[in-house]
């Protein structure tokens, strides 16, 4: 009697959106249109700010425009991160809660230049449209710190709490 064994082999190649060095994915997702939306409010306001002259108090703006500029550049920062996977090469660092602090401290300073922008530059409209993307880059921030709240601090149930029990 005769036996034939058929060996059967298949090879697929994929490329999947895990592979390479740039995640442009990343921004098409909650957190990086988030990402998107701050980083050019916050580049507008300081424009806004950079581009008037006499303005009514020097040092109120002066404030807007350093606030702006610095959560600008790690707003940027964080997304460059993101989008080529930084922090997978530098593990050390706990990324969500880093980031969830970034967007504690940024909401509280970017409200308070924006209120303060407001309320000494109502005679020119450019440092108006500034404290208005002020304001819209708070209301940014505040929702994406929601968001990474969930990611860092918010209750995380381990895989013992996800199966069902048995009895």
């Amino acid at each position: 009697m005769s036996h034939t064994v058929i060996t059967t082999t298949t090879v697929t190649s994929s490329r999947s959106s895990g592979d390479g060095v740039l995640n442009a994915g990343y921004t098409r997702t909650i957190p990086g249109l988030l990402k998107i939306g701050q980083i050019l409010a916050l580049f507008i306001a300081f424009l806004c700010v950079y581009c008037v002259r006499g303005w009514p108090s020097w040092a109120a703006f002066q404030y807007f425009e350093v606030v702006t500029l610095w959560f600008f550049i790690a707003l940027l920062i964080f997304l460059i991160m993101h989008l080529f996977r930084l922090q997978a090469k530098m593990p050390c660092i706990n990324w969500p809660l880093t980031e969830y602090f970034h967007y504690s401290v940024g909401t509280i300073l970017i409200l308070i230049g924006s209120i303060v922008a407001i309320v000494k530059g109502s005679g020119v409209s450019a440092l108006v449209a500034a404290s208005v993307f002020g304001f819209i880059a708070t209301f940014l921030m505040a929702v994406n710190l929601w968001t990474s709240y969930s990611l860092s601090c918010g209750p995380h149930q381990t895989d013992a709490l996800k199966k069902p029990l048995r009895c």
